[in-house]
């Protein structure tokens, strides 16, 4: 092996160099997800504390105003006297064009499907005493108040 160097160096023979196989890696920036989710979610913060920096103001310049215009209904409202109303034109009512009402006779009656079953039996058709005899039926209550009014 000595012998090979010094041969090498006495012939000063030309040694080709190999090409390298692949290029030289040039390193780039990495872009992690997490970094451009940041990014987002600081944006996204900022844009709803612009949103509630807004309101707050709106909110502020709605009770400044309703505040300024309380202020000035009570400058207006002072109660002061009435004016005395003018006696000269005398108020005439006019008739309603409207037709009237007519009137209708009331109904009475209680329909039969309405009526208590119990009460729907007659007095005579009971047997034995019973509380309900001493009461009249509901029919007879209409048959009464037909014969006060003479409308039977």
């Amino acid at each position: 092996m000595e012998e090979l160097l010094v041969e090498a160096e006495g012939a000063q023979q030309i040694c080709l160099i190999k090409p390298p196989v692949k290029k030289n890696t040039i390193p780039i920036d990495l872009k992690l997800h997490n970094d451009i989710r940041a990014v987002e979610r600081a944006r996204f913060a900022h844009q709803v504390a612009e949103k509630r920096r807004l309101i707050k103001q709106y909110k502020m310049e709605r009770e400044r105003q309703q505040k300024e215009e309380i202020k000035r209904l009570r400058k207006e409202l002072i109660p002061k006297a009435q004016l005395m109303p003018y006696f000269d034109r005398p108020f005439v009512p006019r008739r309603s064009e409207k037709q009237p009402t007519v009137p209708r006779e009331p109904k009475f009656c209680i329909p039969r499907h309405k009526t208590i079953r119990c009460c729907r039996m007659s007095c005579n058709d009971m047997s034995g005493p019973s509380q309900l005899q001493h009461l009249p039926s509901s029919i007879e209550k209409t048959e009464a108040l037909y014969k006060n009014r003479g409308l039977q």
